[in-house]
């Protein structure tokens, strides 16, 4: 893609907005799942570690790396609420892919916006294979930056053409919706999180409050329907009653990372769960029947950034969607750091006084 190793492609904000134009919103959700689903089927080949998390009382900042000892990845990602209030994003991103041979990064792009993309594309991935045959209607509790992209992952992988939206705050309903209009959807918006999931045969949770909350009662929550349980990504932030959970198959990406974060933090420890990946390797069972309540405990793993990276990374070629990043050092002499040093300080055709 470019020839001089030592220059890194950087993919801006802008430029990652124009790549998933260039593609297709929902194009990109689907094809982006293809390689998130791919990674999870070989995910014995990964190194897997929870995330490095520095709390604070105003959000937390984390590094989230993996490797299949051929590529290496991480993001950088924060998450803090209170930003909205000053005009801010809860939450932002960048990433970078290395060659494990050399240590020589790959790329390295903006991730706010593909962490938006990549959540909602592993929440469909793990659809696929929990929700209820035949699934059209979708409630998405929370409407804020996360929902559109839910919402256009589900259309993309799942075929879901119904939407009932809800939001403490009826402003960010009425984004969603708007955003969402003409795109092929026919969408309700609700006056309560009940109202939402009346019919609904998937029910999302995406709201952004870093704290025990009870989105769901028990009640609200009927027989056969999987819920995509997306807010609850932090210690001490949940949106589900714990009775929900008593009631449902639980699937996870990285058990010791969602018992931290996740929902089932509100359970012992040792309160089974069922991984992913297996159920997309066929080692273990999905949906069992019309009846269950599938619940996909979903904090978001490394290997989904990787994934993420990996596809970015191939989709630059002859697009000029990337700007040329001089980061690596490259002396002539790869042992004479100090002398590429001070030659900078006399160009090539200096004539010295």
């Amino acid at each position: 893609m470019i020839p001089n190793l030592n220059i890194v492609p950087f993919v801006s904000v802008d430029h990652m907005m124009k790549l998933v134009l260039k593609i297709g919103v929902e194009r990109f959700l689907s094809d982006l799942a293809a390689y998130i689903e791919e990674d999870f089927r070989r995910w014995p080949v990964f190194d897997k570690t929870p995330r490095v998390a520095s709390h604070s009382a105003d959000g937390v900042i984390e590094l989230m790396p993996t490797s299949d000892n051929r590529n290496y990845g991480f993001k950088y990602v924060n998450g803090h609420p209170k930003n909205t209030r000053e005009g801010r994003q809860t939450v932002t991103a960048f990433g970078v892919l290395s060659d494990v041979a050399t240590g020589y990064p790959v790329l390295m792009t903006e991730m706010t916006i593909l962490t938006a993309l990549r959540t909602a594309a592993t929440s469909a991935v793990a659809a696929k294979a929990l929700a209820p045959r035949g699934a059209s209607c979708m409630a998405i509790i929370g409407n804020g930056a996360q929902s559109e992209f839910q919402a256009l992952a589900f259309k993309a992988l799942l075929g879901i053409r119904e939407l009932r939206l809800y939001d403490i705050d009826p402003d960010a309903t009425a984004k969603c919706a708007r955003n969402l209009a003409g795109l092929g959807f026919a969408i309700t918006t609700c006056h309560s999180a009940q109202e939402a999931v009346e019919g609904a045969h998937i029910i999302t949770t995406v709201t952004a409050d870093k704290q025990y909350a009870t989105i769901l009662t028990d009640n609200m929550v009927g027989a056969g329907v999987h819920i995509n349980a997306v807010g609850g990504d932090c210690p001490g932030k949940t949106e589900l009653h714990r009775d929900i959970l008593l009631r449902s198959d639980i699937f996870v990406e990285y058990p010791p990372q969602t018992r931290i974060e996740g929902e089932i933090q509100q359970l012992p420890a040792d309160y089974p769960v069922t991984e992913l990946w297996q159920v997309l390797t066929g080692a273990a069972v999905g949906r069992r029947d019309a009846r269950q309540i599938t619940l996909f405990d979903s904090v978001g793993f490394a290997t989904e950034d990787f994934s993420a990276l990996r596809y970015v990374r191939d989709q630059l070629q002859g697009t000029g969607l990337y700007q040329e990043l001089d980061m690596l050092a490259d002396p002539d002499e790869p042992r004479d750091l100090f002398g590429m040093l001070l030659r900078a300080a006399s160009p090539p055709g200096a004539v010295a006084a």
